[in-house]
């Protein structure tokens, strides 16, 4: 198996270090629903571990869940984003956490994410993350402004391992943060000191004060607590190589001494005209805002799959109807034959291919060419098919053989609302698209848009 380190910038055989499989995944900041940008990050994560247990691997797998310390300026400058959606909404910031915690798990089950086999939230490891912090203050690695403790980057000449010159050199932050000094550009804090005017709702007493930690402390204290020392994958999103990641193997190297984490997998962005998904930027989607346009969650997991998890993926309504239609087409081909025997080739093939590298287009496309172009698909290979999708690919498709079968024998009312949904699609009406919809629903009907047209289905 070979996955590419971020690390060495190249693809490398992969073996774990001891019988089990350390992987460490960065999970959500829970002030907000996630958006489908933040989902495509843990379907490439489940697709790895998927195949890290389909090669009959152990995996212990820790995903935190920030609760506390995460600045909107994801550097060290800004409100703490738990506390000021808090505020804004002038709701309590541990019943906030709990809610989008919640949804957030509620959008791994619908997608068939495997779970972790343990979520650590950072505000249950506040007694970690000042431990690390003193061993870095013991190790002469800290200073002091008005409004923290610092990280002196200068004094780890390691810093930057995972970025390129180019990276490094455009870490310019600025030398200032708040009202506290930094003597480095590159430098973070490691604890925040509470505003003397004001009290938030989270924070903590710490031998230099009340506060509360920085966004990178607490990832390295909780995967050291859960899975010590040196892991074997640390993953996570393309955007966290510049900061995060990098501050993260710098505090934790110069704590222990010891290499952080022996291989880093990142996923690329999902972006939508060419612009990274974001509140901010007006293009911001849930899984729910498809499933609310008739979008399966396996569709959207259908959608990621036809593209590499390190290559930029656009996305487009049309991209969504085509890989409808696409997934619509594979469950309609499998619910014709009843399974067979598994053909242990053709599974290794396709588990050959998410081998390298996670190719999961490349897999797809071998469970297509088992498939053949027309005629009636070999009970063997639905059987084989199943096999891989319930170890590797995810798509729950033996659930989805199971729903009734595709059929356009619909009454003509329901023919015409169909039609007329059709043209305020076209219409980019998506209100009365929407609407419509669900008048045929109600009627007992479920339409499937496809790049050909639309399909009937009986609820």
């Amino acid at each position: 198996m070979t996955l590419y380190n971020s690390l060495t910038r190249q693809k490398e055989e992969f073996t774990p270090a001891s019988d089990t499989v350390l992987l460490y995944t960065c999970g959500p900041t829970v002030y907000n629903y996630l958006h489908i940008g933040n989902l495509r990050t843990y379907i490439f994560e489940d697709l790895l571990k998927r195949t890290l247990l389909a090669n009959d691997m152990t995996v212990n797998h820790v995903m935190n869940i920030t609760d506390v310390g995460h600045l909107v300026g994801d550097g060290d400058t800004g409100d703490d984003k738990l506390e000021k959606a808090a505020s804004d909404g002038g709701a309590n910031v541990w019943e906030l956490a709990k809610k989008y915690t919640d949804a957030f798990q509620s959008d791994f089950a619908r997608l068939n994410v495997l779970p972790p086999n343990t979520y650590t939230k950072a505000t249950d490891y506040i007694k970690q993350q000042i431990a690390l912090v003193n061993t870095l203050e013991e190790k002469g690695h800290t200073y002091t402004t008005e409004d923290g403790v610092y990280f002196d980057t200068a004094t780890f000449p390691a810093y930057g391992a995972l970025l390129s010159k180019e990276h490094l050199d455009g870490l310019q932050e600025g030398a200032r943060v708040d009202s506290g000094d930094k003597r480095n550009p590159t430098d973070f804090a490691l604890w925040k000191f509470s505003p003397e005017d004001a009290q938030r709702q989270m924070e903590w007493e710490s031998p230099w004060g009340v506060g509360f930690p920085g966004w990178h402390a607490e990832c390295s204290a909780m995967a050291m607590a859960e899975l010590g020392n040196t892991i074997d994958i640390h993953c996570g999103g393309i955007d966290h190589i510049p900061v995060h990641h990098t501050n993260e193997i710098a505090q934790s190297e110069a704590a222990t001494g010891e290499l952080f984490s022996r291989f880093w997998c990142h996923g690329e962005f999902l972006v939508i005209d060419n612009a990274r998904m974001g509140k901010s930027m007006g293009n911001f989607l849930t899984l729910q805002s498809l499933i609310d346009k008739g979008y399966s969650p396996a569709v959207y997991r259908y959608f990621l799959l036809q593209t590499h998890y390190r290559k930029q993926l656009n996305f487009s309504w049309d991209a969504m109807d085509a890989a409808k239609a696409g997934l619509t087409n594979l469950v309609a081909r499998l619910q014709k034959v009843e399974a067979g025997v598994v053909n242990d080739e053709l599974l290794s093939e396709i588990r050959d291919a998410l081998n390298d590298d996670l190719n999961a287009p490349q897999a797809l496309a071998l469970v297509w060419k088992a498939i053949g172009k027309s005629g009636d698909v070999s009970p063997d290979v639905v059987a084989t098919i199943l096999a891989a999708d319930n170890w590797m690919l995810g798509l729950n498709l033996e659930e989805l053989i199971t729903l009734p079968s595709i059929t356009d024998d619909a009454p003509d009312e329901i023919q015409a609302l169909a039609q007329k949904r059709k043209v305020a699609r076209e219409n980019k009406d998506w209100e009365a698209a929407d609407a419509l919809r669900n008048q045929i629903n109600d009627a007992g009907w479920n339409v499937l848009d496809g790049p050909d047209g639309h399909t009937l289905n009986k609820l």
